[in-house]
């Protein structure tokens, strides 16, 4: 059960008799919710202190009083009471700071009333309450005189055995402080082992080594290091790191060569497996510790200045452990990246060059996505036929990485192939979906194609499940092609895409772009191409015309923010010149 909404009354007080009225209003509200006498009593007694207390400090007071529903769900409340001084702002509904509060078994069944109890009713009410509190103090001290009478018969027997419980107590003592000596190691180790685990779950959830590094700089530094430093192997030769053997600490290079952790101070160490050398010529008054860094193969060291006078050994035996698991995040993080340079490579390297057709323009990008491994899927291409229409396409395979580029590639291939046929938008699309069915039956693509033929207003296109086109027509207005796009091309049933025509006259603009360019999670696509429309129609027919590439960079900006994306992202600009002919074939 949610609190309920709170019921308030308010009371002036400039005088004794307002704050004994006011008073007699709480004790009758808290007596007619049925409030324990003695939780009446303590409730009565603090407001009738605080009271005083303000009637002592002069000008005008006013008496709140709120009944709250309390969350447990069983009926109970609370009765509240705020004494301010007259005129404050009301306090918050959800204010848990009251000035004085008594526990309710219910909330009154009429509320809080407009006039109080009366002072009669109200101080025979306080006199019972007080005759409880009294009751109960009488059977504490009855309870105190037995307690009293049992304790003097027991020291009787304490003052005997004196000397036997002074051993015994400094023998406890000394067991307590072993107990607590005990304690303390355990809890270092509980905290040790807790920084270890958040520690590798931190490095470990990144796949890049910048990340990775910068996490374990900010985990390490100050509470477990002074200064720490990275030795990557891989790196002594790249242009960004030109250092050398000379810039190490000679425990790093020690470190390097034998595979063993090496402590490097003016006095031995006693670190669990770790060697001792010599101070450090770069450090001579601060202790290092140099950790090799390896997975399957050496990869670096880690060097560590103390941030005190020595290593703990627990706290060594941690951080080795914590080296030896950066050293596989860093061997992961440097595989994903290869990884993920191929699949790039691969895909870019299948990126069509552009045509120059008379009286079109077109422009294109490409951005890979920034986080993870989704790289891959994404295409586009434009190609002249033999009868001298063009041809426009923009895909994306689902799946990610090498085997998503593969794919892509066979599409691509076997796309331009069946073109040569001449065949029409949907009768490509048709033959690509069996040969995903028959050759690719766990992957799947969409695609939309597109054919520009010279001289005519109109296109004609075709869509496998892939997010509609965006036209600018040369007014600058912006629509989308809405008409209902196929299945997504390897679904495994048969089906025959169908031909749309769309009007573009000369002027026009048909945006072509992949689903990483809207969606996001949060929202949906409709509002990404909601805002690719939004964004197309800025842009002016006199811009498109003289610089598509940079229309395009200003269609993709506002749209990405250069955020973190984690799908590829593809653009195609198709832009019709204005001042090309419609009804003149290209020369």
């Amino acid at each position: 059960m949610k609190p309920g909404p709170a019921r308030r009354d308010t009371w002036p007080v400039t005088s004794v008799a307002d704050a004994a009225l006011a008073r007699a209003a709480a004790a009758g509200v808290a007596l007619e919710a049925g409030a324990a006498p003695r939780d009446r009593a303590r409730f009565v007694t603090e407001l009738t202190a605080r009271l005083r207390r303000c009637l002592a400090e002069g000008s005008g007071w006013e008496l709140q009083l709120r009944v709250r529903a309390l969350a447990e769900g069983n009926g109970a409340a609370r009765l509240e009471a705020f004494v301010r001084p007259s005129g404050s702002p009301e306090p918050p509904v959800d204010d848990d700071g009251c000035t004085v509060s008594c526990p309710l078994p219910r909330p009154p069944a009429d509320g809080i009333p407009q006039n109080g109890m009366p002072l009669p009713e109200a101080l025979l009410s306080a006199d019972e309450d007080t005759e409880v509190v009294l009751r109960l103090l009488d059977e504490q001290e009855q309870l105190v005189g037995l307690h009293r009478e049992e304790l003097e018969r027991t020291n009787l027997g304490v003052v005997a055995l004196h000397s036997d419980l002074e051993a015994a107590a400094t023998a406890q003592r000394d067991l307590l402080d072993a107990e607590r000596v005990t304690r303390a190691e355990a809890e270092r180790a509980r905290h040790l082992l807790t920084f270890l685990g958040d520690a590798s779950a931190a490095i470990t959830s990144s796949l890049s080594r910048t990340v990775i590094l910068r996490r374990l700089s900010d985990l390490l530094v100050p509470e477990h290091a002074d200064h720490l430093d990275v030795w990557l192997f891989d790196e002594e030769n790249d242009d960004d790191h030109p250092r050398g053997i000379r810039d190490h600490p000679a425990a790093a290079v020690t470190a390097a060569r034998t595979g063993r952790p090496q402590h490097a101070a003016g006095h031995p160490g006693g670190l669990p497996g770790v060697d001792d050398l010599p101070p450090s010529a770069l450090f001579p008054h601060r202790p290092l510790l140099a950790i090799p860094l390896g997975a399957r193969h050496p990869l670096g060291v880690l060097t560590l200045t103390c941030p005190g006078p020595r290593f703990d050994p627990d706290a060594s035996v941690m951080l080795v452990e914590l080296a030896r698991r950066v050293g596989i995040a860093l061997d992961n993080a440097g595989r994903h990246e290869q990884y993920r340079d191929t699949a790039e490579t691969l895909q870019r390297a299948q990126l069509t060059e552009l045509p120059s057709p008379p009286g079109m323009l077109l422009a294109a990008r490409y951005l890979p996505a920034t986080s993870g491994l989704n790289i891959g899927g994404d295409w586009y291409d434009a190609f002249l036929q033999p009868d001298g229409s063009l041809l426009t396409v923009i895909g994306d395979v689902t799946g990610h990485g090498l085997h998503a580029a593969v794919v892509m590639g066979q599409l691509r291939t076997a796309l331009r192939a069946y073109a040569v046929e001449n065949e029409s938008p949907a009768g490509i699309l048709t033959r690509l979906h069996g040969m995903l069915r028959h050759l690719q039956p766990d992957l799947y693509a969409t695609a939309m194609i597109a054919r520009f033929r010279p001289g005519e207003r109109e296109i004609t296109w075709a869509s496998a499940g892939h997010p509609p086109a965006v036209v600018r027509d040369p007014d600058g207005v912006v629509r989308v092609l809405h008409a209902k796009p196929g299945v997504m091309l390897g679904i495994p049933v048969p089906y025959v895409y169908a031909d749309h025509q769309a009007e573009l006259p000369a002027g026009s603009t048909l945006a072509l772009y992949t689903d990483g360019l809207v969606e996001r999670r949060s929202q949906g696509i409709d509002p990404g191409i909601a805002r690719l429309g939004s964004t197309l129609g800025t842009l002016t027919t006199p811009e498109l015309e003289h610089d598509p590439e940079a229309a395009a960079d200003a269609l993709l900006k506002p749209l990405l923010h250069d955020s973190e994306r984690d799908d590829d992202v593809c653009l195609l600009l198709c832009h019709l010149s204005s001042s090309a002919d419609p009804a003149a074939p290209p020369a």
